[in-house]
Formats: structure tokens, sequence, C-alpha cells
């Protein structure tokens, strides 16, 4: 009985031990996929698609602040020459969406209205695009610059190519105001949680 009993703790700890390996492997695999992402030059497109973040009292982050400005700065030098700006409400009781507190700050910042398209109802990166690309058929556009941080642009860029978005380019600020340990980490279980749902849809199973 001693013997077998210590047989599978045996094997319960080498179970634990891969386990271990394997999560740390796809770790290191997922962080490399985000730091080395490259998005190559931004061609001019038909519209900027800039994903939401958080807002705060009704004002755009500090974070969700550069990913706008980047936006901002892409309009200005002619990339395109309107914007959809994506995000529903976020729960932290704004009562704003972000797309809405999104168009309030380029407005400020001298964006026409007329030229800021909202996207009020996604809750997710997933939506962010898929909703975003149902504008553009909407509205006969075909070619997008997906504006984000950088930590985001890979999981971004594969969904984009997941959704059928065939011109589509990444363009990413880098942040010098978030705390990028716990974004890149959380990044981590993101593009986990991506990698799983991608499969799930692939096999019709959500």
């Amino acid at each position: 009985m001693r013997s077998k009993k210590r047989q599978r703790l045996r094997w319960i700890l080498r179970l634990g031990i891969l386990g271990f390996v394997l999560l740390a492997i796809w770790t290191v695999y997922v962080q490399w996929k985000i730091q080395a992402a490259q998005f190559g030059e931004t061609k001019a497109a038909d519209v900027g698609i800039v994903l939401g973040a958080a807002l705060w009292n009704d004002k755009p982050s500090p974070g969700l602040r550069e990913r706008l400005d980047h936006a901002l700065a892409l309009y200005e030098q002619g990339k395109y020459p309107r914007l959809i700006v994506s995000g529903g409400l976020d729960g932290n009781s704004s009562k704003l969406t972000e797309a809405e507190g999104m168009k309030n700050y380029l407005v400020e910042k001298g964006v026409p209205a007329e030229s800021i398209f909202l996207e009020n109802e996604a809750t997710s990166t997933y939506e962010n695009l898929l909703f975003s690309q149902k504008i553009m058929e909407q509205n006969g556009w075909r070619s997008a610059v997906i504006v984000t941080h950088h930590y985001h642009g890979a999981r971004a860029k594969d969904i984009a190519a997941f959704i059928g978005m065939r011109e589509a380019d990444v363009d990413t600020a880098d942040s010098r105001v978030m705390n990028m340990t716990w974004h890149n980490a959380r990044e981590t279980l993101a593009y986990t949680k991506w990698e799983v749902d991608k499969l799930l849809m692939r096999v019709g199973l959500r």
C-alpha cells in the first residue's frame, strides 16, 4: 500500500512539474510574441480605429490619452480622414461609453465631430474590431489603421486577421504612464484567452 501511495505521489509531483514547465514555456512564448511584434510601415487608409480603454470620471485615463494622442498624430499626418472610436461602458461608474469619452477628447483637440464615428457596444478587443468592421462595411470603407498600445498590438493584429480585415495595419504607442509589468502580465492572460476563444470559434463551439 505504501509503495502504491508513493508511486501515486511521484506521478502527481511529475505532472505538477510538467505543468509548471509548460506554463513557463507558454508565458515566455506569449511575451516574445507581444514584445517582438513588428507592424511595418503604416499605409494611408480609409479610417483609423482607436481601441478603447478606461475612462476616469468620464474622461480618458492617462493610458487612453496616449492612444488618442497617437491616433491624433496619425490623423494630422494624413494617414486617414476619419476615425472610429470603439468601446462600450466599462463598468467603473462612468456615465459615458469609452467611445463617447474618446470622441469628446478628440473634438477638444480639433478633430471635426462629423469625422468621428462611435462604436458604443464593445466590451472586448474582439468586439472592438468586429463591431468596427461592421461600421466600415456600412460606409463602404475597405482599409483601416488600428491604433492601440504596443503590448496590445499583437493580439489586435491577430484578431483583425481572424475576422477577415485584410487591409488593416496596426500602429502602436509606447506607454510612459502605465504600469507595464502589470499590463504585460494581464496581456499574457488575455492572449491565452483569445487563443482558446479562437480555437472554440474555429470548431463551432462559440
